[in-house]
């Protein structure tokens, strides 16, 4: 009989889904479920946690209900079944009445081996009634982690699953999350009552992610420069908000990144025309709220990035899991910033109080992830309750660029000893509090106050034994009660440590908190981080100051300095490049470009300089909405306070639009208007101040004394009508 469900199950294995063997513990976790067993799973993402439900659904009779809590995923693996060849359905709230009634005649006809359910769906009443018809082989409950309060994504409705079930009748029930800690586990084995059930736990170590993390500063530089170096590879970039999703979608995109945005805001075609572009390589990065990537099965994603703080550890973990499936190196990388922690935890003011607290743990669990120096896949092994005893990963900032250390036995013997005195029943901010000497309400209330270590440790800060409290965790001197929630007990080598005290290094925290924070109105080209090549500043200077004489033109019509200044920070080798250059634009481009990109080449190549051009973020921020409007109306030759008033702009602000228009090299002809408010005579004499003067400036031509009787109005439109027949 067992030799039999071998070849029937290694067979499919190989037949349906082309493996030629299993992957770490998945046989001994589908031969449970095809024996009819409640099993529970937890499985790093990218470690064949789908097949564990697959295989068996395949192999059995009947079919198999698969309780997931998202139409992408369920979609995605309804797409990779049939393309196996086996019939899988969803049934959800995006099919119609029509659409919804054919998969329950297939379903009960005995077509259907996995059929896909929203937990808000099995709450229906007749869903359940046409459940209870069906031949069911087994219930799976995917993204389990969803039925507990502890964990990072917590859904009420999954609370319920088990009542229906219950309804369903008697069938094995199999519980698969990615992500769980002891905590979690014990959760979720709880409330679908299966705590003799059998637990199949892989290591969580994913040895080929390098994991980083930086300060949120100059954030949008920072994500370009990356952005550029992978060159075309697959990634998500993940933001808390769907604003943010949108904002950094389209500054990707106006800096040749191939991205595109996904939150569920988004028209249900687009978000899965989104998905389908990226799964396909149409689109390179996706841009994400955290509801994008679970049970996306794309093996090569290369990187992702927390742009915003996760809400948890155990999200964190989650997210970077989906990068690297295929077990080549790829990279995660998050940008920490305590004013994210801060907004975090305002999102949480309106919950119940036990939850708030809840999420207020989760959140210092991520801090001390960020500003730990201890490796980083030591931190998150241990999170969910796995050692990891390696010096040094080699695979993360904090081993690769490690921090200061120190001699800790003294302070890890305070904390331990605080610890004892406290009888356990507290958890880190309460025993810090003890330590520096803090009367707050619950030290004085417990009198705490009163113990010989109260006080002992107010020389370093609240920080400093904050760390301490948390390498001691790591360290496995003290432990989590998994029974109430953020207390700390000592373990058993913590107590021997009192009585026979060893050396301990501990690590120097990176230190967050004073950081210039950025600023999200960027300018329409970001350059203050390099500063510019002075001796190719001279060189392209000369240059301007050829073209300009050989032209009878000024060398500011030419290119402005602020442009010279970029030329010589970002480098740009071809006239595509040159373009992106703040008052470049295509029209001076092609009219001026071409020596000064040949001048740069030469020069790069002579000095063997790689080029920084990559790493110049292009804004959105300033970009016209205007533009195209008002060029259109400018060719029907509408008087300007026309097209002012149908804009809602003042004149002045519509020259300002006109400006920055032609400034990027845009050609304008507004003859039709000047000529019918300046005569001709002015015209000549503001058209021959411009061709004579050494700069363009607004400013410096009215303080001219030869201007007094020229309106600022007057000046603009002759310098735009200057500009647009010289410079464009």
């Amino acid at each position: 009989m067992l030799v039999e469900q071998d070849d029937k199950l290694r067979v499919a294995l190989k037949e349906i889904f082309g493996f030629d063997k299993y992957r770490g513990n998945q046989e001994e976790i589908i031969k449970s479920i095809y024996n009819g067993n409640d099993t529970f799973v937890i499985m790093p993402t990218g470690a064949g946690k789908s097949l564990c439900y697959q295989l068996p659904a395949v192999v059995l009779g009947g079919t198999a209900i698969i309780i997931s809590p998202l139409i992408a995923l369920m979609k995605n693996q309804v797409d990779q079944m049939q393309a196996f060849g086996i019939d899988a359905r969803f049934l959800n709230s995006t099919l119609s009445k029509t659409e919804a009634r054919k998969v329950k005649e297939d379903t009960l006809a005995g077509k259907v081996k996995l059929l896909y359910v929203a937990p808000e769906s099995l709450t229906k009443e007749e869903n359940v009634a046409f459940l209870k018809q069906a031949n069911i082989s087994f219930v799976a409950v995917d993204e389990a982690h969803c039925i507990s309060e502890w964990g990072h994504d917590f859904r009420p409705e999954y609370r319920r699953i088990k009542t229906i079930v219950h309804e369903l009748g008697a069938h094995p029930i199999i519980a698969l999350t990615a992500t769980a800690t002891p905590k979690v586990q014990q959760d979720i084995m709880k409330n679908l009552e299966m705590e003799t059930s059998g637990v199949y736990k892989s290591s969580f170590n994913r040895d080929n992610l390098y994991y980083e993390v930086r300060p949120k500063q100059d954030t949008k530089k920072q994500l370009i420069k990356f952005l550029k170096a992978q060159n075309g590879k697959s990634g998500i970039v993940y933001c808390l908000s769907r604003k943010k999703v949108e904002e950094i979608a389209e500054l990707l995109t106006v800096n040749d990144i191939k991205a595109a945005p996904y939150h569920a805001g988004l028209d249900s075609k687009e978000r899965m025309k989104n998905q389908d572009d990226f799964l396909n390589e149409d689109v390179d990065v996706i841009v994400a709220t955290i509801a994008f990537g679970m049970g996306i099965d794309k093996p090569d994603v290369r990187f992702v990035v927390h742009y915003d703080v996760p809400k948890s550890l155990e999200g964190y973990y989650q997210e970077t899991g989906r990068a690297g499936r295929d077990g080549i190196h790829s990279q995660c990388l998050m940008f920490f910033s305590h004013n994210d922690i801060l907004k975090l935890d305002k999102f949480n003011k309106d919950k119940p109080v036990q939850e708030r607290d809840n999420s207020r743990l989760l959140l210092e669990e991520m801090t001390s992830y960020a500003e730990s120096a201890v490796c980083r896949r030591k931190q998150l092994l241990h999170y969910f309750g796995e050692s990891y005893d390696a010096e040094n990963c080699n695979n993360c900032d904090n081993c690769l660029h490690p921090t200061e250390t120190y001699a800790g036995e003294d302070y890890v013997k305070t904390v331990l000893e605080t610890a004892l005195l406290t009888e356990e029943r507290f958890g880190m901010l309460h025993l810090v509090d003890v330590i520096t000497g803090k009367k707050s309400d619950y030290v004085t209330s417990y009198k705490h106050d009163q113990l010989p270590v109260f006080g002992t440790g107010n020389e370093q800060t609240e920080d400093f034994w904050r760390s301490v409290v948390r390498q001691s965790l790591l360290n496995e001197f003290l432990s989590k009660d998994i029974n109430n929630i953020g207390v700390l007990k000592v373990t058993e080598k913590g107590r021997n440590f009192l009585k026979d005290p060893f050396k301990v290094t501990l690590f120097k925290n990176h230190d967050y908190t004073n950081l210039k924070q950025e600023d999200e109105e960027v300018g329409q080209m970001v350059q203050t981080a390099h500063a510019y090549d002075e001796t190719l500043f001279s060189m392209l200077k000369n240059l301007r100051k050829s073209v300009a004489k050989h032209r009878g033109v000024p060398p500011y019509v030419v290119f402005q300095d602020p442009s010279l200044e970029e030329m010589a920070t970002t480098f740009p080798c071809t006239l595509e490049e040159l373009q992106k250059v703040n008052g470049v634009g295509h029209g001076k481009a092609l009219k001026f470009g071409r020596e000064f990109v040949e001048l740069i080449s030469n020069y790069v190549e002579e000095n063997d300089i790689i080029t920084a051009f990559d790493v110049t973020v292009k804004s959105t921020v300033n970009k016209s909405k205007n533009k195209v409007f008002i060029i259109t109306q400018i060719d029907k030759k509408l008087d300007l306070e026309e097209i002012a008033e149908a804009k809602g702009l003042s004149m002045g602000e519509l020259l300002t639009e006109i400006e920055n228009i032609v400034s990027s090299g845009t050609k304008l002809n507004l003859d039709y208007y000047i000529d019918q408010v300046i005569d001709n005579e002015r015209q000549d004499d503001l058209y021959d101040y411009f061709l004579n003067a050494e700069t363009d400036s607004i400013e410096v031509a009215l303080e001219d004394e030869d201007n007094d009787e020229y309106s600022e109005e007057e000046i603009r439109l002759m310098r735009i009508k200057f500009l647009s027949e010289y410079a464009n």
